[in-house]
């Protein structure tokens, strides 16, 4: 649980100076939990939202925002305790479930419980999850609403707090028809934060309709991106850039990369290409089942896998310490999504890189990138020589792809089930003379 990982002593370290500083058994929490100093946002939002206003807040991805939300919560909870008394709305499904971690790992020690409720799981468990009025909800704007029309029993109408992570994410899939459905069925007498690392027309228009008189805690104001992260791109001809990928894996072996793909079938692709190439790749998309997801982020965190391929899905709030590279295999069509993209390296203080791959179709996006980011990227050191002595094996692998993505293709309208590589029938075996193909765990 380290969303946040250099947090909040200082809050403490002020209990004494504060009149409502965060309390002695918060505080221990967050000694337990290694969380030394805070972050700006937090040094900025939580005395705030301790007052008791309602908070924008308005950070560069990394930079601690979930602690910045889920102190003064808790605090709020022990004052007054109340089962449903407070939602957090979250784009993705696995940052959902990281942010229930965080609610978890705070308030083990006073009894918090929390249940996250996402699709892509049985809609009958969460019904029961619900009935039990857990303290707090984190959940996707579509299933919550889902519950709220068909959940006998189940209202937030005694809801003491909104939160809306990633705002301007959650808004830009679409999901405003649902926000403002739970903001219909909730109590306007709320303490309502809204968090998000960009400010877009969306999320002003969002924070009109939703937030009394705010406070506005913006660490940063223009976009930018985490200083200790080194960026590089590539000018590369795009139908190398299978070749050039391989290179730069051979080139920093060793690190932990994190790949992102525009969809999910170049992610299921490359992460096929990978694993016949012999790389320790798993992918991360919208159309893995969400325990196969789960199960891919829980191999990568565990360090199983090096190499994480994944579409936007991931892009917001993961927390993964160990992500050495990010490398922009497809280019983001949205500049700001490239800021969260290379927001998932060099997190809480520690250094990262990443790559962007820039295709001779690319160049206007890249340059949109350069100018929202205020800086002109250097390129990422090559041997065009050494690229094209792999051209050969690339190729193979490819081919070999293209046959599992065929074969996946087939199972799975044959069973109606999603898989991902680590089970694939494994063509390259059939060919190679039937071997018998060794099951990963």
């Amino acid at each position: 649980c380290s969303a946040s990982s250099s947090k909040q002593k200082e809050v403490g370290q002020e209990a004494d100076e504060i009149p409502d500083g965060v309390t002695d058994v918060l505080c221990e929490a967050c000694d337990q939990l290694g969380w030394k100093v805070p972050t700006k946002i937090q040094i900025e939002a939580i005395p705030v939202a301790l007052q008791g206003r309602d908070v924008i807040g308005l950070a560069e991805t990394g930079s601690g925002k979930t602690g910045a939300f889920a102190l003064p919560i808790l605090q709020a909870l022990l004052e007054t305790p109340q089962r449903l008394f407070a939602l957090v709305l979250t784009p993705t499904r696995e940052l959902a479930f990281q942010i229930s971690e965080q609610f978890e790992a705070l308030g083990s020690s006073i009894g918090v419980q929390s249940t996250v409720i996402v699709g892509g799981i049985d809609t009958m468990s969460q019904s029961l999850a619900l009935a039990k009025k857990p303290h707090v909800i984190i959940a996707t704007p579509g299933r919550l609403v889902d519950h709220l029309e068909n959940t006998k029993g189940f209202n937030l109408r005694a809801l003491k707090f909104l939160v809306m992570d990633e705002a301007d994410r959650i808004l830009n899939m679409d999901f405003e028809t649902e926000v403002d459905k739970i903001l219909k069925v909730i109590p306007r007498d709320r303490k309502t934060f809204l968090f998000s690392a960009t400010m877009t027309k969306k999320v002003q228009k969002l924070q009109r309709a939703a937030l009394k008189n705010p406070v506005k805690c913006a660490v940063s104001s223009k976009y930018q991106t985490v200083e200790k992260l080194q960026q590089y791109y590539i000018f590369i001809p795009s139908k190398f850039k299978d070749s050039y990928l391989v290179y730069i894996l051979n080139e920093l072996a060793g690190n932990s990369f994190m790949i992102f793909c525009s969809t999910c079938n170049n992610t299921q692709r490359t992460a096929l290409l990978l694993r016949n190439l012999g790389f320790t790749a798993i992918p991360l998309h919208g159309q893995m089942s969400q325990n196969k997801r789960l199960g891919s982020l829980n191999k990568f965190k565990a360090k199983a896998r090096s190499i994480l391929l994944a579409t936007d899905v991931a892009s917001r709030g993961l927390d993964i310490p160990h992500v050495d590279v990010v490398i922009n295999f497809d280019i983001p069509t949205h500049s700001k999504d490239y800021i969260h993209r290379v927001g998932r390296t060099a997190r809480a203080g520690r250094s990262g890189k990443s790559i962007t791959f820039v295709t001779q179709y690319d160049v206007e996006l890249f340059q949109r990138i350069e100018h929202l980011i205020g800086k002109k990227l250097p390129a990422f050191p090559m041997q065009e020589e050494e690229v094209m002595m792999l051209t050969e094996r690339v190729a193979e692998a490819q081919r070999f792809a293209r046959m599992e993505l065929r074969e996946q293709g087939e199972k799975k309208r044959s069973r109606n089930d999603d898989d991902d590589t680590e089970e694939a029938i494994g063509v390259r075996n059939k060919v190679a003379g039937g071997k018998k193909k060794k099951r990963k765990a």
